[in-house]
């Protein structure tokens, strides 16, 4: 049951050191403010599940967070590199991690997997591809039925899902509209999940056919966080901040200069700043 908190509270309840966490969302609803609560409060060795891992897992890895990331395609969308990822990799700061690569259809499948309680998901993919040769849990199966050579992954099953999305209603349902991606398989995979929502309302309206909803009953916390997506875009309510996705390539590049931005707008600041980021685009 869907439990309304400040996201200071959310997370300090539902995340623990240790813990596989995602943060998912493609590429609008990346959960940007909720990222930064939880580098606020300093978990440790976590696991990072994600689809195309993008400047918050840039920064969750810069701030030694991560113990090791499970994703697929990593880079700075529409720019280049994650500066801080690649320095983890190769020169272990702030501290060395742990990567398993995977295709996005991998990934896609290995969260539905999850959802549905299964132990592995199995799909066609990887023939032919080089990325199973250094990635050891990419099985290869064959069919009982047609004897048809398969790709076997491990389920996705995280300790904890963060998502962003438009709107929740008073009984804790919550509405995703725009690209889905695989927000609802993250939540139905995972033991608890907390959701940042630019409004709380009475209920939905206007409904058109390219939404999601997530029932009370899947979701353990929400926040109410405007502009907890930014600089990522949020379907209807504000675009995406492309300057600020320049801006953290030349941020990024630099450990002091990266260390400091982190301080001032990070660490010494709260979920408030996101809106107030949004109404100056």
């Amino acid at each position: 049951m869907a439990k309304f908190q400040s996201l200071k509270e959310a997370v300090a309840e539902n995340l623990r050191d240790g813990d596989a966490v995602a943060f998912e969302g493609f590429t609008h609803l990346i959960p940007h403010a909720a990222a930064h609560e939880v580098i606020r409060q300093g978990r440790k060795d976590l696991t990072l599940i994600r689809m195309t891992p993008d400047i918050i897992y840039d920064q969750l890895i810069g701030m030694g967070l991560a113990r090791k990331v499970i994703f697929s395609y990593a880079g700075n969308p529409g720019v280049g590199l994650l500066r801080r990822m690649r320095d983890a990799i190769e020169n272990n700061w702030p501290r060395a991690i742990e990567t398993e690569e995977h295709s996005h259809a991998a990934m896609a499948n290995a969260y539905e997997a999850g959802a549905a309680g299964l132990p592995c998901a199995v799909f066609r993919g990887y023939r032919g591809a080089g990325l199973k040769d250094v990635n050891p849990v990419i099985k290869s199966i064959t069919c009982p039925f047609t004897g048809e050579e398969l790709a076997a992954v491990p389920a996705h099953r995280p300790d904890v899902a963060f998502i962003h999305a438009q709107k929740a209603n008073r009984r804790g349902d919550v509405l995703v509209e725009g690209i889905v991606g695989v927000q609802k398989e993250a939540v139905l995979a995972s033991k608890r999940s907390v959701v940042t929502v630019e409004e709380i309302v009475e209920d939905f309206d206007d409904l058109h056919p390219n939404l999601c909803v997530l029932p009370h009953w899947t979701v353990t916390s929400i926040a109410h966080v405007p502009g907890g997506a930014h600089p990522s875009y949020t379907h209807g309510y504000y675009d995406r901040d492309n300057a600020a996705y320049l801006e953290w390539d030349k941020i990024s590049a630099d450990r002091d200069l990266f260390t400091a931005w982190m301080r001032e707008n990070v660490l010494n600041a709260g979920p408030e700043v996101f809106a107030a980021r949004v109404k100056g685009l």
